[in-house]
């Protein structure tokens, strides 16, 4: 297929060329993998090899498929290096333009290469996935990084929890040549304690002005485009499906909420710090909860009447049902005996060809590089992840270009319950995510 780029592409793929570190913050659709190779392709000769690194899935397929698909880029080759480490070993030998890996597997890469890092050029598709310093990822590539020449980091949500985020992604492509040397030093010359006990400090917020001094200092190296500046996007609509637990199952979530305790007979259900209270509470808002000893205690099928009001409301059209726990899933599976989780490609195929009425997904596993929008225009949110970063992945699996219908996204929400704090949160999360990616939208 000949390739002919929108002008927002050809800028893209400049950026590229022209700065040897930069991110490119593009929304779902924008053709982020073609704009790279594009550029990959004008820069091999200048490189000894080219690493890719990105989610499993994005590297078993997608990058590979990019590249058979274009005519501008069939004579690219690439080796796939994934699987045992048997196989990774022999990806490595293969002669090729491009190595793809995981993200799981970048420790491994760094150790067996160690200070002869043969990759001149790296992109990382899904810098987000680097947001944390404390990371085996982020801490593996850091030292590498005075060795890579070019890079490149590509995500839509560059700070899916807050500008805390952006530190770690901003090093590896700058080596902290605009946010600082050290995690310490940008916290301390850009944000202020928020939330603390006593000496411990559980959550900072921007010092006054922070935010916009952030924005300029990294303008430079940092593109961010909106799909809907340049792409014709289906309307979406977001409803919100409110259910209410009865006295007596309220009366259990609330026992639990300020006892982290709840006595069963054969296994309590118990909480022994906040973030484990916080996992079993959003269970127990979806209706079952695993006990101590992994068995699942079911408490109330408010939200399966709720999804079930909703798949009749759907009259015969397809339904992606996104899931947060296995219970969840197995729950939602004897509702619909017929329904599908997306696992491979061929649940895939047979969902964009129509095959599939209701189908299931886990956001952490359908979050990067499906293209489902072909298979239908309704998301059901069964459980709603704290994650913004997830959160707007897994819409972005329908809502994207090549949409014909509008997208409808359902919230499926317990009221008086943590699933209101997570709704919350990811307003407050995409607010201040809109704010930075206006901060360095392209002007073409």
């Amino acid at each position: 297929m000949k390739y002919t780029p929108h002008n927002y592409q050809e800028f893209a793929t400049k950026q590229i060329l022209d700065k040897p570190a930069c991110a490119l913050f593009l929304d779902l659709g924008m053709g982020k993998t073609v704009i790279t190779l594009t550029a990959i392709n004008e820069l091999i000769h200048q490189t000894r090899r080219v690493l890719v690194i990105a989610p499993l899935r994005v590297a078993e397929d997608t990058w590979s498929k990019e590249c058979e698909k274009w005519d501008h880029l069939k004579h690219l080759r690439v080796s796939k290096v994934l699987g045992p480490e048997k196989k990774r070993l022999e990806a490595l030998k293969t002669k090729a333009d491009i190595y793809i890996i995981n993200r799981e597997n970048v420790a491994w890469l760094v150790m067996h290469y160690g200070a002869k890092w043969p990759f001149d050029m790296v992109v990382i598709d899904e810098l987000s996935s680097f947001k944390s310093s404390k990371s085996i990822r982020f801490k593996a590539l850091r030292k590498v990084r005075p060795l890579i020449k070019w890079i490149v980091g590509l995500t839509g949500t560059p700070a899916p929890n807050g500008l805390l985020d952006l530190w770690p992604q901003m090093y590896l492509l700058d080596r902290g040549e605009r946010l600082g040397k050290t995690l310490g030093g940008y916290r301390d010359r850009y944000f202020t304690p928020d939330q603390r006990n006593q000496e411990v400090i559980y959550s900072w917020k921007p010092k006054p002005n922070a935010e916009a001094a952030i924005y300029k200092k990294i303008a430079d190296i940092c593109v961010s485009m909106k799909a809907q500046d340049f792409l014709d996007m289906p309307d979406r609509i977001n409803n919100y499906v409110r259910v209410t637990m009865s006295q007596k199952e309220k009366a259990l979530y609330k026992q639990l909420e300020k006892d982290m305790l709840l006595p069963f007979k054969g296994g309590d259900i118990d909480a022994t710090n906040a973030a484990v209270l916080s996992n079993k509470l959003l269970q127990m808002a979806n209706g079952a909860v695993y006990d101590e000893f992994g068995a699942v205690r079911k408490i109330h099928r408010r939200k399966l009447n709720a999804l079930e009001d909703l798949w009749e409301s759907a009259n015969g059209k397809p339904i992606l049902i996104f899931y947060a726990f296995k219970h969840d899933r197995d729950r939602i599976k004897e509702l619909f005996k017929n329904s599908r989780e997306l696992k491979t490609s061929q649940d895939i195929t047979e969902w964009n060809d129509g095959d599939i009425d209701v189908a299931l997904a886990h956001p952490a596993s359908a979050g990067h590089g499906l293209n489902l929008q072909a298979g239908g225009h309704i998301i059901i949110w069964y459980g709603i992840p704290w994650s913004l970063e997830l959160y707007q992945q897994a819409n972005g699996r329908l809502h994207r270009q090549g949409q014909n219908e509008t997208v409808i996204v359902n919230h499926i929400v317990t009221d008086g319950t943590v699933d209101e704090d997570v709704i919350s949160a990811l307003d407050r999360k995409e607010a201040g995510q809109a704010t930075l990616l206006r901060a360095v939208r392209a002007r073409l």
